[in-house]
């Protein structure tokens, strides 16, 4: 007995099989050469597991692409035409120089010069009133008055000013 006469068409007497759902890809490493983590793929032709392991791929094969183009014989000409350039821009610039030499010299004035090494006004409010106290007062301020007596013990040497801090 022969095929049947449509092979497209099922049989009279087999039941048609149930479609099976398509089967999902195994988890795979990542192909960048750093990352190299375990991943799901979405469908069956992702490499990388994100978004940023595609850009970095993206950018090697980019560099790579241009270090086989730069090996070629066009790509050497096309260089070395890029460096004679560069080299004739700063041979330009360099002949420029000399004119820049005839300005005026630039003078820093003594006002502004120090200007930034001065203190500001909130602070030198502050040395000024501790100016006016006695060298003494300044220095032994947390010292006894004597030897062997504690801190608090014994009189001041200056008993009308009060000392601020300017730390």
């Amino acid at each position: 007995m022969g095929p049947p006469e449509s092979v497209t068409r099922p049989r009279k007497n087999q039941a048609a099989r149930p479609k099976r759902r398509p089967r999902k890809p195994r988890p795979r490493s990542c192909l960048l050469k750093d990352c190299e983590q375990k991943f799901h793929p979405r469908h069956m032709r992702q490499r990388y597991c994100g978004a940023e392991c595609r850009e970095k791929a993206r950018k090697w094969s980019q560099w790579k692409a241009q270090e086989r183009y730069r090996e070629t014989a066009a790509g050497l000409e096309k260089r070395n035409g890029q460096s004679r350039r560069y080299r004739d821009r700063v041979k330009s610039r360099k002949a420029a120089d000399p004119e820049a030499v005839n300005d005026r010299a630039r003078v820093i004035t003594k006002e502004h010069f120090f200007r930034a090494h001065l203190r500001p006004a909130r602070v030198l409010r502050a040395l000024r009133a501790a100016a006016a106290k006695s060298f003494a007062t300044l220095l032994f301020a947390r010292m006894p008055s004597r030897p062997g007596a504690s801190c608090g013990s014994g009189t001041a040497l200056e008993t009308g000013a009060h000392l601020i801090r300017t730390y």
